[in-house]
């Protein structure tokens, strides 16, 4: 298992060659965009950017491969910004879902350390989705870092084929070649409660704590309401694995029997939950099928050693989800779900 890294591991030596960037002009920048928009564009070689504690409020555009942000702790080195698909810009069109962005992350090898990506917009029934981060690039990386939002913080790319309800996504890829795209979130603490992690990538989430809001008023609980869903897949029929959580703790302030596990954006949705804890927010049938009966025949829902009051066993979860045999769960071995024909090992 890996060790936990504190902060002060997360900072590189402070004689390394990098970018400094501080809010009280004592760095080279003062905005991390500043930072990104001079960094030179070496691929994986690139310097990295050493962020300073404070709170950024930035909406970050990142589109240059090889970016590396390192903070000072994810509780010390803040990016924040609040827009939200309902603002609507000066044509008087919304924004959507992907243009609500806090960070978007738009190339391959970008890492991230001791950082919070927060979207400060507030609770979805006010303002809809409203990403924390934009993920939409290959071999990403984040290490003890928090995101933190209330309705779809995390979205991992690409963009399913077309959208359900109009003709067009938004956003800055709309339209794009789709990609198969692998991340890597380890340590990292992730907050939100109506599809919190949702898209297409192959993502890991290893020894993370996935952390559901309550959103639900008392008369709402007692009506039997549901409080969330924690992930909306939509793994495209192609790609054999999509989200992997790896000895992760699921916790809430949500009442009991509350959350599922997820339900599907796409029919060919793939979440696997190994080694994991379960609190007593997470519903007894674990899965929604997002009223897709069609899609109980071909996502790919499943657990194996589920511990805690959450737990699921084949006899309470729905009938159409997984409880993995030994031989099974050897299949999700971090070197078989990220190796990808690179043989990319972002995990030693």
């Amino acid at each position: 298992m890996t060790e936990k890294r504190s902060a002060a591991d997360l900072v590189m030596e402070s004689s390394a060659p990098s970018i400094t960037v501080a809010s009280d002009g004592s760095g080279d920048y003062t905005t991390i965009q500043a930072a990104v928009d001079a960094h030179p564009d070496h691929g994986t070689h690139g310097l990295p950017i050493r962020v300073k504690a404070g709170v950024y409020y930035e909406k970050l555009h990142m589109d240059k491969p090889g970016i590396h942000l390192i903070g000072e702790g994810a509780e010390q080195t803040i990016i924040t910004y609040d827009d939200h698909a309902l603002k609507r810009f000066p044509d008087g069109s919304q924004y959507h879902t992907f243009h609500s962005y806090t960070a978007f992350i738009g190339a391959d090898d970008f890492k991230a350390e001791g950082i919070s990506f927060v979207n400060s917009a507030g609770p979805g029934s006010e303002v809809g989705q409203a990403l924390a981060v934009y993920v939409d690039g290959d071999r990403a990386v984040f290490r003890g870092c928090r995101f933190i939002g209330h309705q779809d913080t995390i979205f991992t790319g690409p963009l399913p084929e077309q959208p359900l309800d109009r003709s067009y996504f938004g956003g800055p890829r709309d339209g794009a070649e789709r990609r198969k795209l692998r991340q890597y979130f380890e340590d990292c603490y992730i907050e939100g409660d109506i599809d919190f992690i949702f898209g297409s990538a192959t993502v890991v989430f290893k020894g993370c704590e996935i952390f559901t809001k309550s959103r639900l008023t008392e008369a709402e609980v007692a009506e039997g309401h549901v409080n969330g869903w924690i992930t909306a897949a939509s793994t495209p029929e192609d790609i054999r694995y999509g989200y992997v959580f790896m000895e992760c703790d699921l916790t809430s302030n949500a009442p009991p029997q509350s959350v599922y596990l997820g339900r599907p954006w796409r029919n060919h949705s793939k979440v696997c939950f190994l080694n994991c804890w379960l609190g007593a927010h997470v519903k007894q049938e674990g899965w929604h099928n997002w009223n897709k009966v069609e899609a109980e025949t071909t996502v790919n829902y499943a657990e194996y050693k589920s511990a805690g009051p959450g737990a699921g066993r084949a006899d309470v979860r729905v009938p159409w989800s997984h409880i993995l045999t030994e031989e099974e769960a050897a299949e999700y071995a971090l070197s078989l779900v990220l190796s990808g024909e690179d043989g990319w090992k972002p995990f030693e």
